[in-house]
């Protein structure tokens, strides 16, 4: 069984993960995670005994900071790109991303964002804190990211509008292509009252 002390343990023992965490923590910015695929393939590489870290993959940097303009977000990110180009970075204010979900009211922290995601798979997200100690959230444990379940969150499955982006993005991804027993839920109902 993955436990989350498992995850932790995992990222600790790569030397570019920790390098990725040390260079976001570093930047100040109020509650920044490495989140979403950058964490999620992560694992997934480790757990199919593939290397763990791709550097292919976006490295998504969400933080949440109302003082900090959209502008100033992508300041933020271009200034990244040039400083360590070896990584693909996507740099995220959450206090804005509530705009690319059909009907969401805006979040009022980066882990609401997190839990937010379209996949609970994807809905994690890691940082490495002043005293050296790695801080992981989960909001829906490691059970599909240990059983490569890819399943909306009950945030998707509420709205009708949501879990049409749900399908969309399962249509373009090509997870099972790169993990090929993944089992991916595309035909789900929109339930009412969730």
């Amino acid at each position: 069984m993955l436990t989350e002390e498992a995850i932790v343990e995992q990222i600790q023992a790569v030397p570019e993960m920790m390098t990725v965490l040390a260079i976001i923590r570093d930047l100040n910015l109020a509650d920044a995670w490495l989140a979403a695929g950058a964490v999620r393939n992560f694992v997934w590489n480790q757990l199919s005994g593939r290397s763990g870290f791709d550097a292919s993959t976006d490295l998504d940097l969400v933080f949440y900071d109302p003082a900090i303009s959209y502008e100033e977000t992508q300041q933020i990110e271009q200034e990244l790109k040039k400083v360590y180009p070896q990584y693909a970075w996507e740099v995220k204010n959450q206090v804005y991303m509530h705009q690319h979900s059909p009907g969401t009211a805006p979040y009022r922290s980066a882990c609401d964002a997190v839990s937010k995601y379209p996949e609970q798979c994807t809905a994690l997200a890691v940082r490495l804190r002043e005293d050296g100690q790695l801080e992981l959230f989960l909001p829906y444990g490691t059970r599909d990211i240990e059983d490569f379940i890819v399943q909306p969150t009950p945030h998707f499955l509420a709205s009708p509008e949501r879990l049409a982006v749900y399908t969309e993005r399962m249509n373009k991804k090509n997870w099972q292509a790169k993990w090929p027993f993944s089992k991916i839920e595309k035909k789900i109902r929109f339930e009412k009252g969730i």
